[in-house]
Order: C-alpha cells, then sequence, then structure tokens
C-alpha cells in the first residue's frame, strides 16, 4: 500500500456535494450569526458542514449524530466549568469524562468524538455559564438543520445509478459463466482451463454483494427525499431482481465446482451433457434478457428473446456409470435455476 493510499480515496466526491457543503457552511455561519449574537458561529458551521452528506437520511442521522454529541459536550463542560473554574487542565479533564461518559452510554464513535470535541470546545473558547452553552447547543441546531434543508433542496441525491450499474454487471457475468460453462461441457478441457473457470464463477460473489449494497444505498437514498416517488419503484425493481439472479450464482457456482471435481475428457461425448450445455446456453439469454442488457444476437430456432429457458421437458438418455453422478447434479441444478427464471423472464 503507497503512502499515498492512507489520506486518498478511491474517487473524489462529486463536486456537487463540495458545492453543497459549502452553502450549507457559509449558510449557517451567516444564520447562526445574526441570531446568536456574541460569538463567532464555530458550531454552526460545523455541524451544517458536517450533515451535509451521501443523501438526506444520512444527513438526518448526523444531524441527530451531531446534535446529541453537542449538547452532551457542552453539559459535561459547563459543569466541570462551573465546579473547577477555567484553569486549562480542565480542558484536559473535560475531555477524559466526556470519553468515558459516551463509552459508558455506548454511543456511536462519531457521537462519542463529538462528545469530547464539543467539551473541549468551550472550555476553550468560551466560558462554562449556562447562557454560553445554551447559545451554543442553539447555534449546532440551526447549523444541523441548514444542513439537512441545503441537502434535501439542492438537487438531493438519488443512488439509482450505480445500483442499475452493478445489477447489470452482476448479470452479464453470470450470463458469461453459464455460456463458458456450456462452451467447457461441449467439448475436452484441460484441467487448467477448468480452474480457470472456477476462479471465473466464483468472481460472481463480490459482484453480488456489490450490487446488494448498491440496491441498498439506492433504497437509503430515497428515505426523506423529495425525489423517491420517481424512483421508488425502480429500486423496488432491481431489488427483487437481485434476489431472482442471487441464488442462480450459488447454483452456477455450485455446478462449475461439481464440474471441476467430476470431469473427465470423455463428459463431452454424452448426449446429456451436449443438452445441457444447450440449457444453460438459453439460460444465460434469459439473464441476458431480464437485466435488459445490450442487444441479444439471433438465437437459432425455437430460441427468441421472448422464449425462456427450458421450454420444454429436457430428456436424457442414460449416462455411463463414471458420469451418471455429475449429470444428475446438473439436472438438479439446472431445474432450480429455471424455476427462479421462469417468473422473471
Amino acid at each position: 500500500m503507497g503512502m499515498t493510499a492512507v489520506f486518498r480515496a478511491a474517487k473524489r466526491a462529486s463536486l456537487l456535494q463540495v458545492a453543497k457543503s459549502a452553502v450549507a457552511t457559509i449558510a449557517a455561519w451567516l444564520v447562526a450569526g445574526w441570531i446568536v449574537q456574541g460569538q463567532l458561529p464555530v458550531f454552526a458551521a460545523i455541524a451544517a458542514l458536517l450533515v451535509v452528506q451521501p443523501s438526506v437520511n444520512q444527513s438526518f442521522a448526523k444531524a441527530i449524530e451531531r446534535s446529541i454529541g453537542v449538547i452532551a459536550g457542552v453539559v459535561i463542560a459547563s459543569a466541570l466549568g462551573l465546579v473547577f473554574g477555567s484553569a486549562s487542565w480542565v480542558v484536559l479533564v473535560a475531555i477524559v469524562v466526556a470519553m468515558l461518559v459516551a463509552w459508558a452510554l455506548k454511543v456511536t464513535p462519531g457521537t462519542g468524538n463529538q462528545v469530547a470535541i464539543s467539551a473541549m470546545l468551550v472550555l476553550a473558547l468560551g466560558s462554562s455559564s449556562p447562557e454560553y452553552a445554551i447559545d451554543r447547543i442553539f447555534e449546532t441546531l440551526i447549523g444541523a438543520a441548514i444542513g439537512i434543508v441545503v441537502n434535501a433542496l439542492i438537487v438531493p441525491p438519488v443512488l439509482v445509478g450505480p445500483a442499475r450499474r452493478d445489477l447489470a454487471l452482476l448479470g452479464g457475468e453470470l450470463a458469461a459463466s453459464l455460456s463458458r460453462l456450456a462452451a467447457a461441457l461441449e467439448s475436452p478441457q484441460s484441467s487448467h482451463a477448468m480452474q480457470q473457470l472456477m476462479l471465473e464463477a466464483r468472481l460472481m460473489r463480490p459482484m453480488r454483494d456489490a450490487a446488494e449494497a448498491s440496491i441498498t444505498a439506492g433504497e437509503e437514498s430515497l428515505t426523506l427525499n423529495p425525489r423517491r416517488s420517481a424512483h421508488r419503484d425502480e429500486l423496488r425493481e432491481l431489488r427483487a431482481l437481485v434476489e431472482k439472479l442471487s441464488p442462480i450464482v450459488t447454483q452456477v457456482i455450485g455446478m462449475t465446482r461439481a464440474t471441476l471435481d467430476h470431469y473427465d475428457p470423455a463428459l463431452s461425448e454424452e448426449p446429456a451433457v451436449q443438452a445441457i450445455a444447450e440449457q444453460l446456453r438459453r439460460a444465460a439469454h434469459d439473464v441476458r434478457l431480464a437485466v435488459h442488457l445490450a442487444e441479444i444476437e439471433p438465437e437459432p430456432a425455437p430460441m427468441t428473446s421472448a422464449v425462456p429457458a427450458l421450454t420444454a421437458p429436457l430428456v436424457v438418455t442414460a449416462p455411463r456409470s463414471g458420469h451418471w453422478i455429475l449429470i444428475g447434479s446438473l439436472m438438479e441444478d439446472l431445474r432450480r435455476i429455471h424455476a427462479e427464471l421462469l417468473d422473471e423472464v
């Protein structure tokens, strides 16, 4: 890991998010400075800056976290200031006490840090008078509210695009894995080729996890979002589709594993294996159709873009004694794939 990876993100935040944070911070500074006289509105600016998050729901959660942390920190600092005065060592005591209180209450790390920071700032920048404490709490609430409003009104983020993209990538790789397995069954393969096939199949697990995480993030971005009505149905469909594809991913990985474990070059000579390979190609077709990927190349009759996989019962002849376990396993997995695809296509 390079040194830059310690402090640099994989990708930068959008320029719009930076602009929204700047607008919220400036607005909070001006409004809080106008309402709460006498002190620079540092607490309001910090609250607004922290509250502007990638989604409105996250902004609301961050506002609560920030407000609770500030209130607790201000109360601790005020109490210690009234008891011990304004000596410099009181600041250190306040930080330690704030951390212990946060630990005892089992608050989140963000809230715990906020308690300690707020206690330190109150004693370092101001006084321990009740009026000062109340002003800082009120100032924080103003900044948090402005952060939420700015994030909700200025193009509130809707994370549907990444969900759609990751699901399309998953569908494309799942279809490709089905096609690769079909090709491996149709002709003799080397040991290295079979190992490569297994490695490629396993790559679908992180892709499935990424698609599920992106859809969850998209659903979260719609919570408390004024634009949610236009995208709720789309995300619901994406969620239903990833739930359909997830078991198929497991089936395909299992089929690939079974083929690797029981493979021998004579397997391709079995008529049943050739028929299974054809059905795998049909299933790949239907996966592409389900996720609405790029145009599907014309298929031989009777395969069309409107015909789902396994439209007719697959009749197999008795396989050789050395192959019947694998063929039976592939047939059962194929049946399960068909059951998942049937309602989707």
